[in-house]
């Protein structure tokens, strides 16, 4: 098994599966040296992400200088002696020198708009992650929370931790069987006969941990196989039903 301490900087990358972190949060709680590690990494991460990456690259200018000293210049006046051909090369002159120049910039522009991209996606996806965590930590440390458990008969648990204070829950499916090709577990919140979706394991995955909203005065929390993506309503009985009130 893989030493819980060595998934510090995967998780910071949220290059671990479902249970992995579901496993670290709660592990997080009660090793400070890991929190600290965990801290340390988001600060670098961060650090690559700094506003000078936002100003346009050296080579975009170093390439327009150099174009410019290959580039002949007309000298004053004698575009008015030679009259409209020499304007007419000259224009041409301008024109082939700017396309030289957005060609010889156009590689490293689009490298850095690349990088800029990559930035952005990076920093949005790890305050995400970080609030999705948070909000996990905060369910399982809520003081009404209720633990909910149940087996699925051909195999595995559902396990659903809920705060009605907080009105969110975190389910944790672990060792289902993996669903036929095209199908998936999808979670729903079920009060009277109106059932709500509460999220979709990607296609073929038996085990995850997903934070559910709006569990607040639900009565049943179920689990059914799905078309991969999800129904509308469920197509068939819970393979199994936790009661949350």
């Amino acid at each position: 098994m893989t030493d819980i301490h060595a998934l510090a900087g995967a998780y910071v990358l949220d290059a671990v599966d479902d249970v992995e972190r579901a496993a670290f949060v709660r592990h997080l709680d009660a090793c400070e040296t890991c929190a600290l590690e965990v801290a340390e990494l988001r600060e670098a991460a961060a650090r690559l992400a700094d506003p000078t990456w936002s100003v346009p690259p050296p080579r975009l200018r170093d390439a327009v200088l150099a174009e410019i000293r290959r580039t002949p210049q007309e000298r004053p006046g004698r575009a008015g002696r030679d009259g409209p051909a020499a304007r007419g090369r000259w224009r041409r002159r301008l024109t082939a020198a700017a396309a030289a120049v957005a060609l010889a910039g156009g590689a490293g522009a689009a490298t850095w708009m690349v990088q800029e991209q990559r930035v952005r996606d990076a920093r949005e996806a790890a305050v995400s992650a970080r609030g999705e965590t948070e909000r996990v930590r905060a369910v399982l440390a809520a003081p009404d929370a209720v633990v909910r458990t149940g087996a699925v008969p051909a195999g595995g648990r559902v396990t659903l931790v809920a705060s009605a204070a907080r009105d969110e829950g975190v389910a944790l499916l672990d060792g289902l069987t993996a669903p036929a090709a095209g199908r998936a577990y999808q979670l729903w919140l079920i009060e009277g006969a109106t059932a709500t979706s509460a999220g979709v394991l990607p296609a073929g995955q038996g085990a995850g941990t997903v934070l559910v909203g709006g569990v607040r005065g639900k009565g049943l929390f179920g689990v059914t196989e799905e078309p991969a993506g999800g129904s509308a309503q469920p197509t068939m009985t819970p393979l199994v039903a936790l009661v949350l009130t």
